[in-house]
């Protein structure tokens, strides 16, 4: 049976929860300070129809300066101008507003009624009755987690890999067999496939990616009745809304994942696809708070891109209320901006 423990980094500017499902990441959660909490995942809100789009089945709704997508049935059309209590179902993704729910009808102004749940909150819900572990053992379950977010290439277990890559349309997930060792090439074949959906479906959650999903499996004539049942088991944790197509002529199969929460990549990420110097800066932040708890009273200085150390100055502010006045950001032009050096003085 599947086990999963819960973790949770509080950290200078940004707090991480991790799920881990039999010891591998399954989810990432990030909260960053000055975050706009009001369009995540189960947040309530009056909302006022701002404009109805009958051709699309959407309304356009104001939360209040911030504006979602409403989907209604033909016999529920919401009337414009009207007020709705609605929840927020799905985050906003780069070009995409967030979605809602309704909820039902509501009196007043556009307003946020109820936010969120905090991040102690979501963890439990995926492991109700498990303690969450804090501390330096949780830092370093969230560091690898990340990681894990931004590799393209993962290993599958007993041997071969999958390549998951994000589209505009879809995400690709591109199965090869590598150095898998057996006799049986079918048999190989089959058991490449099963470990490349399970595996996927944990790192999609991991990810936080969704949409039409493509595996392009490895191998000729699938057994499509066992492959079908195995993705449904591996993706049962993502419904309801989780459909599964038959294994295609071209050996691909395909599905959809609901998106509910916003992609990593857009978190962590900025629009080049390159680390953010926000998230390189909390990454700074860290080393150096890590490196002050290992060597307590040691002087530290801490070098860096001008960039990051810019975006890393609000951040040391509030570190050295933690440690001490006992470290220093030196901005180094030449220094390449995913690189950073913390050593004592």
């Amino acid at each position: 049976m599947s086990q999963r423990t819960l973790f949770l980094d509080r950290s200078i500017g940004e707090s991480r929860g991790v799920v881990l499902l039999d010891g591998e990441p399954e989810r990432l959660l990030i909260e960053r300070d000055g975050d706009d909490l009001s369009t995540r995942l189960g947040a309530r809100h009056v909302g006022r129809v701002r404009k109805v789009e009958p051709a699309f089945a959407s309304a356009f709704v104001d939360l209040g300066g911030v504006e979602a997508l409403l989907s209604f049935k033909p016999d529920a059309r919401p009337v414009e101008g009207a007020a709705l209590e609605v929840e927020i179902r799905t985050e906003p993704r780069a070009g995409k507003l967030a979605t809602v729910r309704a909820i039902g009808p509501a009196q007043g102004a556009p307003r946020l009624l109820a936010v969120a749940p905090s991040l102690s909150e979501q963890l439990q819900a995926f492991a109700r009755d498990t303690e969450i572990v804090e501390g330096r053992e949780a830092r370093q379950v969230a560091d690898e987690a990340e990681a894990e977010v931004l590799e393209t290439i993962h290993r599958l277990p007993g041997g071969g890999d999958i390549a998951i890559e994000q589209t505009r349309a879809l995400v690709s997930v591109d199965v090869d067999i590598g150095e898998r060792k057996g006799n049986d090439v079918k048999r190989v074949t089959r058991h490449a496939n099963m470990a490349a959906l399970s595996t996927a479906a944990r790192l999609l959650r991991l990810k936080g990616m969704g949409g039409i999903v493509v595996f392009d499996l490895v191998g000729r004539g699938h057994d499509g009745n066992a492959l079908l049942t195995a993705a449904r088991a591996a993706f049962g944790p993502d419904n309801p809304g989780v459909a599964i197509g038959p294994v295609g002529r071209f050996g691909t199969m395909e599905m959809t994942i609901p998106r509910r929460t916003t992609p990593l990549r857009d978190i962590l990420c900025d629009a080049s696809g390159a680390l953010s110097d926000r998230t390189l800066a909390l990454r700074l932040i860290r080393a150096v708070e890590n490196e002050a708890m290992s060597q307590p009273g040691a002087r530290l200085a801490a070098t860096c891109a001008a960039s990051v150390a810019d975006a890393a100055k609000p951040l040391a502010d509030q570190l050295v209320g933690k440690i001490g006045a006992r470290f220093s950001l030196r901005p180094d032009p030449g220094l390449r901006r995913e690189r950073f050096d913390v050593r004592p003085l």
